[in-house]
């Protein structure tokens, strides 16, 4: 005889089973006989039409959870509807399984820019015809609490279903929104061919003189090993230039299809194209999981989560910023190209045809030579002119106030408080004048702040207090002697009340804010996610460091949004001066970064030395303000002793309790503040006694660590 045990594993097997559906052609009478167009299941259902089209013709069959709404659905029509009673004289209103949704398949407008080493000049798309290929199911997601809803681009018809898919190893894709397709593909140049032909995947230009976004697919590593590709990719060079070697059978596969990849060859980002051909586009992004395509220190978890939840945050990201293109770094360079297209059409005035001519305000389709002073010590423009004039030394602050100047009452103050800033470089690059033009050369030029450039000039005469850092040099050590100086630290002194008479500039004629649109999409993405995650604009100080306290834990795939795109504002000014990378390169010899118009590291200085200047003025603000002086700055985040644990203990504030203007103020938005963290007074002091810098550390406060790193 049974036990009750055995009883229960049997009824519960039962239960695990999947429904049954009615025959495919009772499906369609029951459709018919509510009056439901296959277009308004298809919405209720979160599909596509092809696909309910395909389960009543019995080509495909729903996979759960859209499985059990369906058999719910039709379980409801049968009961209203039988197959031999009588007719109905209203159809009665639909349930709410039957209920049509807003179509949610968004595709937001996300450029296609150029390929941030090399790609093939390729031309848009024409548009897609509707994806044959059925979407077969929704995932089910983690809980978390509601977020606010930003209003969504209208639907563009030639991607219905968003600007990327993370594919897993049995043949789901899945998208945003919570839509899954069926990929039957089992190599990458059938995965290539139903991107293109079948999938619905892209995104439409951020600009009307840009380009559309490729497709990007995302390879979970069960589908990677599934197509063919190793687990890992092994090697000795760095991981980010790691690729198969052109004799593995992908390759030989990709090759022998007639696809071609771009000359970082097929490595944890890999773009597979054809040649343009009749101004048609052919291209898909591939991402690599299991080969590190999303680092951690970017996409903190996200290589971790679960398909569903990966196609969630970086559809966010693609929707909010752009579709991925490789690290966050290089979306942050393709997303100020995608902004300002380098090319637009233009009507030749002898023959009237209409022909690609440079987009103003853009730096052009061909790389620039820098000025010797911004290059860097390996540049070939240094290298074979023999400079020896010194360089540019534009970068943010790594200072640390001696403990000689420490006073006995800073001393005996109990906390000390680290603040950090919002994005500061995203701030700094808010309005921001850049040079458009090549470097003229000038001798003993008269100084004008308003002209963007690098200014040979001597600083060394600025008295100011040393308990500050020098505004001048990113140690913040008083100039010794003349040096190599951007526009706004030059206009800095000026500002100070000194005078400066340079020796030597290199200037551009062309001039424009460049940065600006790059700017204002990168803040909208930056405060828009921090108030989905509880951190907006209304709220008040206490309640803002409230928010900050917890919103990390509100929404895991949110947070890591948030991360991606300070990453990006970082990143993507990085690459303004990317340096050569592989232990062959000599110098003297060309890198690829510098075949990009955008390898600009005059910007990248306009925006370092402006970031720089900017946490100087509020310093000195601070200290006329408060009497209070930083122990140390580390790029964006300052430390100040304070007499609470707490920014509102020293912070200062106005009788009405509004923050006072020129300092430090708390607040989501960029250039603004929020608490980096809180040590005891002491462990600071020690810290700087054995020559660390508490700003690095006041985070994770048990902190020995190498200065250097």
């Amino acid at each position: 005889m049974a036990s009750e045990e055995e009883l229960f594993a049997n009824i519960d097997a039962l239960l695990e089973e999947e429904p049954q559906l009615p025959p495919p052609a009772e499906r369609a009478r029951l459709r018919e006989a509510a009056g439901i167009t296959q277009a308004r299941l298809a919405a209720a259902l979160k599909t596509t039409t092809q696909s309910v089209k395909n389960y009543e013709n019995g080509r495909s069959e729903p996979k759960s959870p859209r499985l059990e709404a369906y058999q719910r659905l039709l379980k409801g029509w049968a009961a209203r509807y039988p197959a031999h009673g009588a007719a109905v004289a209203a159809a009665p209103a639909p349930d709410a399984a039957s209920q049509p949704v807003p179509e949610t398949f968004t595709s937001p407008p996300v450029p296609e820019a150029p390929e941030a080493e090399t790609a093939a000049p390729v031309e848009p798309p024409a548009a897609q015809a509707a994806p044959e290929r059925p979407a077969t199911r929704r995932p089910a997601t983690s809980r978390r609490p509601a977020a606010r809803k930003a209003a969504k681009p209208a639907t563009d018809p030639r991607f219905p279903h968003g600007p990327l898919a993370v594919l897993d190893g049995d043949g789901s894709a899945y998208g945003v929104d919570g839509i899954v397709l069926d990929c039957p593909a089992t190599t990458v140049p059938e995965l290539v061919d139903w991107t293109l032909k079948e999938s619905g995947l892209g995104a439409a230009k951020l600009h009307r003189n840009g380009k559309d976004s490729d497709p990007l697919i995302v390879l979970t590593e069960a589908a990677a090993v599934k197509l063919g590709l190793p687990e890992r990719l092994e090697g000795h060079e760095q991981r980010r230039s790691l690729r198969l070697p052109e004799d593995h059978p992908v390759v030989k596969q990709v090759t022998k299809a007639k696809w071609k990849l771009t000359q970082r060859g097929f490595g944890p980002w890999a773009r597979i194209y054809r040649p343009a051909q009749a101004g048609q586009r052919q291209c898909v992004q591939l991402a690599v999981l299991s080969w590190d395509a999303l680092d951690s220190r970017s996409w903190p978890g996200v290589a971790e989560m679960e398909p569903a939840d990966v196609a969630r945050v970086l559809g966010i990201y693609a929707q909010r910023v752009i579709t991925p293109r490789g690290s966050t770094a290089v979306s942050g360079l393709e997303l100020m190209t995608a902004l300002r297209p380098p090319t637009r059409a233009v009507q030749d005035k002898e023959t009237g045809n209409w022909v690609s001519g440079h987009n103003p305000g853009s730096l052009g389709t061909e790389p620039m030579h820098p000025a010797p002073p911004e290059a860097t010590q390996e540049h070939p423009v240094v290298v074979n002119s023999s400079w020896t004039g010194g360089f540019l030394d534009e970068e943010a602050y790594q200072w640390v106030r001696s403990v000689d100047l420490l006073s006995d009452e800073e001393c005996l103050l109990p906390y000390a408080v680290g603040l950090d800033l919002n994005t500061a470089f995203l701030a700094a690059a808010a309005r921001l004048t850049v040079g458009l033009s090549a470097p003229d050369h000038f001798h003993h030029p008269t100084f004008n702040p308003k002209i963007p450039g690098s200014w040979l000039v001597d600083l060394s005469h600025v008295e100011l207090d040393p308990r500050l850092p020098s505004p001048f040099t990113p140690t913040g050590e008083r100039p010794t002697g003349p040096a190599w100086y951007q526009t706004h630290t030059v206009a800095y002194a000026q500002e100070l009340g000194y005078n400066v008479a340079p020796f030597e500039a290199y200037l551009r004629r062309e001039t424009g804010a460049y940065l600006d649109p790059w700017h204002d999409r990168l803040k909208t993405a930056y405060v828009d996610t921090l108030a989905d995650l509880g951190v907006t604009k209304d709220l008040t100080d206490q309640e803002f460091l409230a928010a900050m306290e917890r919103h990390k834990d509100v929404d895991t795939a949110l947070a890591a949004v948030l991360a991606a795109i300070k990453a990006t504002v970082k990143g993507g000014i990085g690459k303004l001066r990317e340096r050569p990378q592989g232990r062959h390169y000599k110098d003297g010899e060309r890198w690829p970064a510098l075949e990009r118009p955008t390898w600009r590291p005059d910007i990248r200085a306009a925006v370092i030395s402006k970031a720089r200047v900017n946490m100087h003025r509020k310093l000195a603000n601070m200290a006329r303000m408060t009497g209070l002086y930083p122990l140390a700055v580390l790029s964006d985040c300052v430390v100040y002793p304070s007499p609470g644990a707490s920014p509102l203990d020293f912070l200062p504030y106005a009788a009405s309790g509004k923050p006072q203007p020129g300092g430090f103020r708390l607040g989501p938005t960029p250039g603004l503040a929020k608490l980096e963290g809180v040590q005891e007074m002491s462990w600071a002091v020690d810290l700087m006694e054995k020559g660390f810098n508490p700003a690095r550390h006041i985070k994770g406060g048990d902190a020995v660590m190498d200065e250097g790193e």
